[in-house]
């Protein structure tokens, strides 16, 4: 999944403003314009479209934990430069401070059903042998589940 999408999703998800979306980014340490928003919600094909890159979705997945969770004490952990769906899936993790089973039953909302083993071996390190990729598929179904859970319009 592109960066794009992922914002898209998390934005429609918690119904979140410009404002809100300028604010996570904010708590990330990163100051960006409401045209910046804009341009990285737009569709692929629109004109204006701008690719967010994997560094300002680290930061807003950082900023977004910020805002759930509250700043932790001491240094703000360093956004990645590189980004892959098993950290995007584990940054949404923390920051909606999910369990193994909460994740579990939001997997079954977006459609898919896997078990506790597999999805640990998501959030490993990826030199550990039990190591998996997340796939689109996986991260996907994931995001799907959280709208059926977290936007109250969707029933």
């Amino acid at each position: 999944m592109t960066n794009n999408d992922v914002l898209r999703s998390i934005r429609y998800t918690f119904d979140f403003n410009d404002s809100k979306m300028i604010s996570i980014f904010g708590l990330g340490d990163l100051q960006v314009t409401r045209e910046q928003i804009s341009d990285w919600l737009k569709k692929d094909d629109d004109p204006a479209f701008q690719k967010c890159s994997d560094n300002q979705m680290a930061i807003f997945l950082n900023g977004l934990i910020n805002d759930k969770r509250g700043k932790k004490e001491g240094p703000q952990s360093k956004p990645e430069q590189r980004l892959t769906n098993n950290i995007v899936f584990r940054k949404l993790r923390i920051a909606l401070n999910l369990k193994a089973e909460d994740v579990l039953d939001i997997m079954i909302l977006g459609g898919l059903r896997i078990s506790k083993h597999e999805l640990s071996a998501f959030f490993r390190k990826p030199d550990h042998k039990n190591y998996r990729e997340c796939n689109d598929q996986i991260l996907r179904n994931f995001l799907k589940g959280m709208q059926l859970k977290y936007r109250s319009d969707i029933q």
